[in-house]
Formats: C-alpha cells, sequence, structure tokens
C-alpha cells in the first residue's frame, strides 16, 4: 500500500513539472504560427478574459492584487519554513523538495503567462489590423502635431476640476467610474475596440508601482486594468485608457499607448480628453525636443498657460524624486520580458507611439 502510494507521488510531480513544461515548449515551437495565434487569442483567449473580467468587476478592490499579494507571502512562507526544516533536522532533501515545488508553481504561473497574455504579441498589430500606416515623418510634420496637442491641452486645462492652488483635483472614484464610457467613439472608428467595457481597477499598492516606475498592469489571470493612482492624478485617465486598451488585445505597448490617448481625446469627457492630451504632448515633446530643442520651446512658450504647466511640472517632479535603483532594475526586467515576445524595441516602443500619433493626428490639423 505504501509503495503504491509513493508511486502514485511520484506520477504526480512528474505531472505537475512535465504538463507545464510541455505547455510553454508547446507555445514557443507554435507562436510563429501567425493564424494559430490569431484564432487562439481571439477566438478563446479574449472572450474567456472578458468574461475574467466581467466576473472581477463585482468586486471593488482588485483581485488580481489581492491575489498577487496572497502568491508572494506564500512563496515567501514556504521557503521560509524549508530553512526552518533545514535547520531543526539538519538535511537538506525537505528544503529541496520544496524549492523545486516552488519552482514549479512559478513554471505553471509562466505556462499561463503565455497562453493567456504572450500569445497576443504573435498577432497582426493593432494598427495592420486597422489598416493604419506608420509613414516616416519630417520634423516640420512631428512639430504641428506637437503644436495641435499642445493647444488642445492648454485650451481644456482650465475647464478640469482643480484646487485652490490649481492642481489637477477630479475625484478618482468619479474617474473611474466614467472609464468604461471612453472607448465608445472611438470604436466606431476602429471596430477591433467595440467590446464591452469593465471598470479598471485602483491599486492599493500604488507607491510601490511607482517606485518601480510603473503606472498601470493588465492582470490577464483576471482580465482586470489595474491603475497606479499615486501617480499624477492628471494623467491617471489617460492610464486608465492605456490598460483597457489591453483588455482590448492591443499588446504592444506602442499601440496601447496611441489606442488610450485616442480613446480619451475622442470621447466626451472633458476630464479624459484633457488627460489624452497631455499624455499624448508629453510623448511627443519628449521626440520633438531632441531633434528641434529651438522649436520645442517655442511651442511650451506660445501655448502653455498657468494650468497646463502646473500640471506639467507636478509630473515631472513627482517621477524625478521618485527615481532609484529600483526602478532601473524593474525597467531592465520589463524591457527583457518584452523583448523575449519579439518586440524588438522593449520599454522604448512606448515613446514609439509618436509615430501613430504623427501619422493620425495629421489629418485632423
Amino acid at each position: 500500500m505504501k509503495t503504491e502510494k509513493k508511486i502514485n507521488q511520484i506520477w504526480f510531480q512528474l505531472g505537475a513539472v512535465t504538463i507545464p513544461l510541455a505547455l510553454v515548449i508547446l507555445f514557443e515551437v507554435l507562436k510563429g504560427n501567425q493564424a494559430l495565434m490569431t484564432g487562439w487569442v481571439f477566438g478563446v483567449m479574449a472572450p474567456f478574459e472578458r468574461l475574467l473580467g466581467r466576473i472581477c468587476s463585482v468586486f471593488p478592490f482588485s483581485v488580481a492584487e489581492t491575489l498577487a499579494a496572497l502568491f508572494l507571502a506564500g512563496c515567501v512562507v514556504w521557503l521560509v519554513r524549508a530553512v526552518v526544516l533545514v535547520v531543526r533536522q539538519k538535511a537538506p532533501l525537505p528544503f529541496l523538495r520544496r524549492l523545486i515545488s516552488l519552482g514549479t508553481l512559478w513554471l505553471w504561473l509562466w505556462a499561463g503567462l503565455c497562453w493567456l497574455w504572450n500569445a497576443a504579441y504573435y498577432v497582426p498589430t493593432f494598427a495592420q489590423r486597422e489598416g493604419l500606416e506608420t509613414a516616416p515623418y519630417s520634423v516640420e510634420e512631428l512639430a504641428a502635431v506637437t503644436q495641435y496637442f499642445a493647444r488642445q491641452a492648454a485650451a481644456l486645462a482650465p475647464q478640469v476640476p482643480r484646487d485652490s492652488d490649481g492642481h489637477f483635483a477630479e475625484p478618482l472614484p468619479d474617474c473611474f467610474g466614467r472609464g468604461p464610457e471612453i472607448y465608445r467613439n472611438i470604436a466606431r472608428e476602429f471596430p477591433s475596440l467595440d467590446i464591452k467595457s469593465v471598470r479598471a481597477k485602483p491599486l492599493l499598492c500604488s507607491r510601490l508601482q511607482s517606485i518601480l516606475g510603473f503606472t498601470g498592469i493588465y492582470f490577464p489571470f483576471t482580465g482586470e486594468a489595474n491603475v497606479n493612482v499615486d501617480a499624477p492624478a492628471c494623467l491617471v485617465p489617460s492610464t486608465i485608457g492605456h490598460e483597457m486598451a489591453h483588455q482590448r488585445m492591443v499588446a504592444s505597448e506602442l499601440e496601447a499607448n496611441f489606442v488610450g490617448i485616442a480613446a480619451c481625446t475622442s470621447c466626451d469627457d472633458v476630464v479624459y480628453q484633457y488627460s489624452g492630451y497631455l499624455s499624448g504632448l508629453i510623448n511627443l515633446c519628449n521626440a520633438l525636443y531632441p531633434v528641434a530643442p529651438d522649436v520645442w520651446r517655442s511651442i511650451v512658450k506660445e501655448t502653455f498657460n498657468q494650468e497646463l504647466a502646473t500640471d506639467w511640472n507636478d509630473n515631472n517632479a513627482y517621477w524625478s524624486a521618485l527615481e532609484s535603483p529600483a526602478e532601473e532594475v524593474a525597467g531592465n526586467i520589463y524591457d527583457g520580458f518584452l523583448k523575449s515576445n519579439d518586440q524588438e524595441l522593449g520599454l522604448r516602443s512606448y515613446g514609439a507611439c509618436v509615430d501613430l500619433l504623427v501619422n493620425y493626428y495629421s489629418s485632423k490639423l
């Protein structure tokens, strides 16, 4: 009886390792088949994650953050107990067993991530699905679109709620509540974005997100768009738009940035419009300043009013104060993750949305 039980345990342990390993290997073999990945992502993965998102939307808090906290706490407790066993029994075997079990758990997590998110990197891009062009543009065209965004942001800046000191003061719960409506207009132009939205969730560990240099995260295991609310409030609406783009299977950070900005600027909500134009302006200025600093200074001098300048300075001061080695390490890890999924620009793809912004908004000038 004991022998049979031991054999069953061995088979269980082998299965626990080989199944996720096989799933990872299968993904690596099949990810180059775009037709297969497209069928999986839009036929299975996306509907499944939308269902998860609707289920998790009944909770007012981030289910993703709760699960992540419990998972990491469990890993720590598991390792601590393993060390205690080694000390008490003076034998490394129990520690090794627990270490292997923990590694197996992380392997399952990676297998799930491959099939519930990484697959979205291997389907036609949003630009390809919607026929958007990213033709080369001149410095003059970049400057013209930058000036357009600056004027729009400056015109909207006095219209959003502000406190007695002139700082952006839109109540964030209200902002999150209106989030599901912002894709209504842009979905008419881009049908692939036309899905029923669920609310994004604020993160309790937002300060930690800021320290690591992140403004939000999409969690495929719950279908939730999670947003850092410790970051400057004036850009929280555009971050909501960005993370909700990931819910629509816009995997590329480049394209999610563009889609989030386009959704915000085209919606009927003044607060979201302003945040979208401000976010786009930051991206455009980051591209314009290195190639034409005098033009950039001229645009700032001619268009920035007091309200826009306040939000611009608040954002710069916030992120400057949080620069740290932790941010650099986290950035390098995420950069590696993006590049491992054939996102050649890595983290630089956040700024590469300028290509789409210039080509798309040039027609609106």
